[in-house]
């Protein structure tokens, strides 16, 4: 059994206890996009043509982060881990066929670094989240860990590409 396997093995073993599998659930329903959307909307509203800005940020990023994924989810075309170990479970039904890698994970990872760029003062709420999210996917076997980091990696890359295209925004604060 290799290391992804066995990581993703024992996570998701934690999703046979009913209070894990209903948390990691809500979080993982939560990522499909409603929270994103939420905190866009609510920007808007407390910050006015600032959240504007910060959301049209988001909605530029998310669709980028969007086509990325499905285009490397078509080309990788890797099989989700309870598709390929009947010892894993998936306690969700999965959005798509393929694993690799986490959109869910792409999108909490870019919205997050480009929210922060924004408004820092969110960091509390919203690292946390992203965390949550990515490790929802590998608790309700739908994601291995690679599968997540390599989300990550790109998340954190097109956040910072994003950022550095926009005038005015910096990570820097």
């Amino acid at each position: 059994m290799g290391r992804d396997t066995g990581w993703c093995l024992r996570a998701n073993r934690w999703g046979e206890w009913s209070g894990v599998r209903r948390f990691f659930a809500i979080v993982s329903r939560l990522g499909d996009g409603v929270f994103w959307y939420v905190l866009m909307a609510a920007l808007i509203v407390a910050d006015g043509l600032d959240g504007l800005a910060a959301s049209a940020h988001l909605a530029g990023t998310g669709v980028i982060a969007l086509t990325l994924y499905k285009a490397l989810k078509r080309w990788t075309r890797r099989p989700r881990p309870f598709a390929s170990d009947v010892r894993i479970r998936a306690w969700i039904a999965p959005l798509d066929e393929f694993s690799f890698p986490s959109g869910h994970t792409l999108h909490a990872v870019a919205f997050t670094v480009v929210a922060l760029a924004h408004y820092p003062v969110l960091a509390p709420l919203l690292i946390p989240f992203a965390a949550c999210v990515a490790a929802s996917r590998v608790v309700l076997g739908l994601h291995y860990p690679s599968d997540v980091l390599a989300a990550t990696v790109i998340g954190s890359a097109l956040a910072g590409l994003s950022i550095w295209l926009v005038p005015g925004v910096s990570l820097l604060g």
